[in-house]
């Protein structure tokens, strides 16, 4: 990759800007707006400290935690991210391979650049990402796709009514090559990804022509009644909601605001974490999401209150700078950086952190 190893998710970072077009690194790395809820999340987070533990014993044994009933390696599953054959010929299916191989999720997204059946078939623990189409039957009809197919969990994102302004992506007149198209929709309707122009998102414009812009919480009840599958409601930051979606039947929520590419001004995700924890059942999971870089920052939303996270950009820039060997060490590295977390804050395990005194955070 470079004339050092990578030590950080930076290093991928660099890596990745220097090789892709401007375009797709910015449609990847930006927010919307003027970026202030994208900047927010960091910041949050690093505003946080926590309290670590002496004389414990042995500690760092072990990284691993239940999500969701899976045994999974790590305390934390590869977020769901659209075309991804646009950083990578092999896209989807790199990821899926390493996140198998890391023993951790793979959470694919509706706008995925590679079918579900190829990725259920390659064995990892795949959850699918289940955004709502203004056509309900062709929605029901995702859903039943992703349970032949053998996904373990649905995850429905519930904060993209609209999709944000991305500057970046308008500036460019960002639009999807000819090879990358979004799999799980209507080849007919998927035109307007590759109509590009100045001061527009094709992007944008497919989404908003495609996407139920009218969701309720009657719609989250209909979704929970027609499937059996553990529901994951991805988008909250409200207590409130969060309660609403547990008490009708949501099995996790996933507290985040897009990673900043959604409402600018949103409250940075692990601000609202430790209410959202406090305003749910035990039995509901919290997963976090929005800014995660590494494994000080999963630690960190452990003491806040989240069962796990989700990995989103750095995986990405795994992705682009090396194909499937890319995300391989990306997650390696996190382990890393997790297991010396958890050993210098003196718990033996993931689940020891939510005894760990946090500041800098409401809790």
């Amino acid at each position: 990759m470079s004339a050092h190893a990578p030590v950080a998710a930076q290093d991928f970072a660099d890596r990745a800007e220097r090789i892709l077009p401007a375009d797709v690194w910015d449609f990847i790395t930006g927010g919307s707006g003027e970026e202030l809820t994208l900047a927010a999340n960091r910041a949050a987070l690093d505003r946080v400290t926590l309290v670590p533990r002496v004389l414990t014993g042995p500690a760092g044994r072990t990284t691993g935690a239940d999500l969701l009933g899976t045994a999974a390696a790590l305390p934390l599953a590869v977020a769901p991210m659209a075309y991804q054959r646009l950083l990578h010929p092999d896209g989807e299916m790199a990821t899926a391979r390493a996140a198998k191989a890391a023993g951790v999720p793979f959470v694919l997204s509706t706008l995925s650049s590679v079918p579900v059946e190829e990725i259920t078939a390659v064995g990892a623990d795949t959850w699918f990402q289940l955004y709502c189409l203004r056509d309900r039957e062709a929605t029901a009809e995702l859903v039943r796709r992703a349970e032949r197919a053998g996904c373990s969990a649905l995850m429905v994102t519930v904060d993209v009514p609209v999709m944000g302004r991305r500057l970046r992506d308008l500036r460019h007149g960002f639009a999807l090559p000819p090879e990358v198209a979004p799999a799980h929709l209507d080849p007919a309707a998927t035109g307007r990804t590759r109509q590009g122009r100045a001061g527009s998102s094709a992007v944008a414009e497919h989404t908003a022509e495609a996407f139920a812009d009218d969701l309720d919480w009657d719609d989250l009840a209909r979704l929970r009644a027609a499937t059996g599958l553990p529901l994951i409601v991805k988008g909250v930051l409200d207590p409130r909601d969060a309660a609403r979606a547990a008490a009708l039947g949501a099995d996790a929520v996933v507290v985040s605001n897009h990673g900043g590419r959604q409402l600018d001004g949103a409250a940075a995700a692990a601000e609202l974490l430790p209410a959202v924890r406090e305003a749910v059942p035990d039995a509901c999971r919290v997963l976090f999401d929005s800014g995660i870089r590494g494994g000080t920052d999963i630690l960190k939303a452990l003491a806040l209150g989240a069962d796990g996270v989700l990995l989103g950009r750095p995986v990405l820039w795994g992705l682009a700078a090396d194909g499937e060997q890319g995300v391989r060490e990306v997650l390696a590295l996190v382990e890393s950086e997790l297991r010396s977390a958890l050993a210098l804050s003196g718990c033996a395990a993931p689940a020891d952190a939510r005894y760990l005194h946090v500041r800098g955070a409401r809790r």
